[in-house]
């Protein structure tokens, strides 16, 4: 599969029409939901509707979150399909109950019908004015935790008023662990690959001390923090460390990251959101220009399952 985006709302393979270098442009929709309707989206059951991938981490995090506040009769879903195809995500196996698009690129264009950009998950749908309000997966995740939070059948507080600054903070130092798997991945020249691994693993390292003094990256408390990492933590022995040569070490091989792993990934809503299969086939798959024969790796075997040591630290 070729990586795609749009150009004034036609369809592009990255390379074509001299546009290869457009793959960097951010995220575009960037309106809030508010609790009191002040942002001009008012937090209402049934009026928001959720596009993701499972296999995708950045929607991953919105998935957790909606999970972990209970939100599932409030903000809807749409699924992509596993594979992804040349049009980008597609909806074929999982129809699009709300808008009935085969492919997201339908959506940004009924959003912005001459829309430059690239065709991302998530992306949250405004039933009622018929556009994407938001698809930046940090504010989409902020939004679900503090504006929806009086629908939320949950009452947890993943943004606690103390931690606030910190939470912001703490996401902003993960983001070359996020981000960083991806420069690896998608590095074409040795020396950007070696930077980039390297930034990686001191991150990682950093981060592996930090966790051997407290049970969450801000302290005793869960945050959308601890969100934020779980999703690139859960797969990178599985595919990052395979198909974005990530391997200098495995999560496996930290005791503290990777028990931290297994304890987020044991509670409830996070494993409820989580599909190794699928994720594995998803990048083995779709990522036909770094992996062009779409093999699918058996390994390794992953037990998240496994007795984790987190408990040895006070609980809040």
């Amino acid at each position: 599969m070729a990586s795609g985006m749009m150009v004034a709302g036609k369809w592009i393979i990255y390379g074509e029409e001299g546009n290869q270098d457009l793959h960097d442009i951010p995220t575009t929709f960037r309106d809030r939901v508010s609790a009191d309707g002040s942002s001009g989206f008012k937090a209402e059951p049934g009026r928001y509707h959720l596009y993701v991938s499972l296999a995708c981490p950045w929607a991953h995090r919105t998935l957790i979150m909606r999970e972990l506040k209970g939100l599932h009769n409030v903000i809807s879903v749409a699924n992509a399909d596993m594979i992804m195809s040349d049009r980008g995500w597609m909806f074929s196996q999982t129809p699009d109950s709300v808008n009935h698009a085969r492919y997201l690129q339908e959506i940004y264009l009924k959003a912005h019908p001459r829309y430059t950009g690239r065709v991302t998950v998530p992306v949250l749908w405004d039933r009622q004015t018929q556009t994407i309000v938001n698809n930046e997966s940090r504010e989409i995740m902020r939004m679900f935790d503090v504006d929806f939070a009086a629908f939320a059948t949950q009452k947890i507080d993943l943004y606690p008023r103390d931690l606030q600054q910190q939470i912001d903070q703490t996401i902003d130092a993960i983001l070359p662990i996020n981000a960083g798997v991806y420069r690896a991945g998608f590095a074409q020249e040795q020396t950007v690959y070696e930077n980039a691994v390297t930034e990686l693993f001191e991150n990682l390292d950093r981060w592996e001390i930090i966790l051997s003094k407290q049970r969450y990256l801000c302290g005793d408390r869960l945050t959308e923090a601890d969100i934020c990492l779980f999703t690139t933590l859960y797969r990178f022995d599985s595919v990052y460390y395979l198909l974005f040569k990530c391997n200098l070490r495995r999560i496996i091989d930290y005791p503290n990251l990777w028990n931290y792993l297994k304890n987020l990934y044991q509670r409830p809503e996070f494993k409820a959101t989580c599909n190794l299969d699928y994720t594995k086939g998803a990048y083995f798959m779709s990522m036909t220009d770094i992996n062009p024969n779409r093999i699918v790796p058996k390994g390794p075997i992953v037990n998240f399952e496994e007795q984790h040591d987190r408990d040895r630290f006070a609980k809040a």
